[in-house]
């Protein structure tokens, strides 16, 4: 289960005292909570990319945020390694890797079944004319008028549960990755009406497609959007309890990115945490996100690590669960030691980057793009295209406030070479057109 644009610090559970998350909270105290886990990239494709494909940003298919450049044929996701495994695969939400027409739809990679936002523009409205039932339009009730009346991820979220109850008895994969609370910021008024009055309006919040009574209702809207998540999660974990399906169930709870809400308001939420950045930067704030797993039997309860692992690592961790062959050639590893209370081996080393893409030339910049890497509790930024690294030492500064950069020359220029190592340049990356305006209400 993957929100969208949640922060670090926007769960209680990570720390959040005003927007209440009890399902989330109970799934951590089931299961282990990783304080160091991060997603594949700080922003939403390239990271979906990365748990995709075992593959970091240095080498996954997917380097940029366009929205609709597609996985190739050849591409293979986790999904495949599920399905080659015996299991049933469904995909409820958002998919971003690859719009319709295209090479790069989840059908075509190891998904049975989808219900969701294939392009992640039509993902930024939370009332759209309709969604993607595989390669079919499945209009939303109300949604081509004014008034607007069907959530969706209110179904997105019942589809998913139908697949469970479906598949009680089959081995099942959900990837379940709703666009909350991604910006539109708009929710329900059962989940936002706690929250209004309650909490700062923050800054006007100019909006093409919403239910908000004023523009400046930012707040409340983004509280109750992460308490609409948390209901979500419960649901699924209400299902699983009924269906007698808890212990044979493993669970992950995470975010695709970091926190957004620092750069439209206040910040009175404490999105990140205290981390430096959010959404878009190399700093802690994009990058690190909410991690959960919870599997009674096989996972403690109730238990914290420290262990650092991203988003490349979901691919062979799923493939250790199921028994599947791992592909080769992948950045990441499996986490189940980690996950069951064993020792193991911690990565030499973590990289992220994010080359920028010319919309016009249909090309990536030649520079050195932004990018990060962690080897340690030693972490080096450059926070810009062919800007000066930055480094810092996260056992210390967990904010990033001392560039030690000019301190240890040495130490910064033995990570820079290993960063420029750690990447390919990427494949060439095509954005098939997509008509935006037809999916607004």
């Amino acid at each position: 289960m993957m929100a969208d644009d949640l922060g670090y610090g926007d769960l209680g559970c990570y720390g959040q005292k005003t927007i209440q998350t009890p399902n989330i909270d109970k799934l951590a105290a089931q299961g282990l909570r990783f304080t160091d886990a991060y997603a594949g990239c700080t922003v939403c494709a390239p990271s979906r990319s990365c748990l995709m494909t075992g593959l970091n940003t240095g080498h996954t298919p997917i380097r940029c945020n366009v929205g609709g450049a597609p996985l190739l044929p050849e591409e293979r996701t986790v999904a495949n390694v599920f399905k080659d495994a015996g299991y049933n695969t469904a995909l409820c939400g958002k998919w971003g890797l690859g719009d319709i027409g295209t090479t790069g739809v989840p059908w075509k990679h190891g998904f049975d079944e989808f219900t969701g936002f294939l392009h992640q523009a039509h993902a930024h409205f939370q009332y759209p004319r309709y969604l993607y039932n595989n390669d079919k339009e499945l209009p939303l009730k109300g949604n081509d008028k004014p008034g607007r009346q069907t959530y969706a991820n209110d179904v997105m979220n019942e589809r998913a549960l139908d697949f469970i109850r479906r598949n009680k008895a089959n081995p099942f994969y959900l990837y379940l990755s709703w666009t909350l609370p991604h910006f539109e910021p708009h929710v329900p008024e059962d989940s936002m009406a706690p929250y209004r009055g309650k909490v700062p309006n923050g800054e006007p919040y100019s909006t093409r497609n919403g239910r908000l009574k004023s523009q400046d209702e930012l707040g409340p809207a983004y509280a109750g959007m992460v308490s609409r998540v948390d209901r979500y999660v419960g649901a699924v974990a209400a299902l699983l309890r009924e269906l007698q399906l808890e212990e044979d169930t493993l669970v992950f709870f995470t975010s695709d990115n970091g926190g957004i809400m620092g750069r439209f308001h206040n910040d009175y939420f404490h999105n990140t945490a205290g981390l430096r950045g959010q959404k878009t930067t190399m700093y802690e704030g994009g990058l690190r996100v909410p991690m959960i797993a919870r599997w009674p039997g096989r996972i403690a309860a109730g238990k914290t690590s420290g262990f650092v692992w991203y988003f490349p690592d979901f691919l062979p961790t799923a493939a250790d669960v199921a028994q599947a062959a791992t592909p080769k050639g992948l950045d990441g590893f499996s986490v189940l030691p980690t996950l069951t209370g064993k020792r193991q081996k911690p990565h030499e080393s973590l990289y992220w980057e994010l080359p920028r893409y010319d919309q016009k030339t249909k090309s990536f910049l030649k520079e050195k793009p932004m990018a990060a890497l962690r080897r340690g509790t030693m972490k080096l930024v450059r926070p810009k295209a062919d800007a000066a690294v930055e480094l810092y030492d996260l056992a210390a500064d967990r904010g990033e406030t001392a560039n030690l950069a000019d301190k240890q020359p040495d130490v910064t220029a033995r990570l820079e070479r290993e960063m420029n190592a750690s990447r390919t340049e990427p494949r060439p990356q095509s954005e098939p057109p997509h008509p935006w305006w037809d999916v607004r209400s």
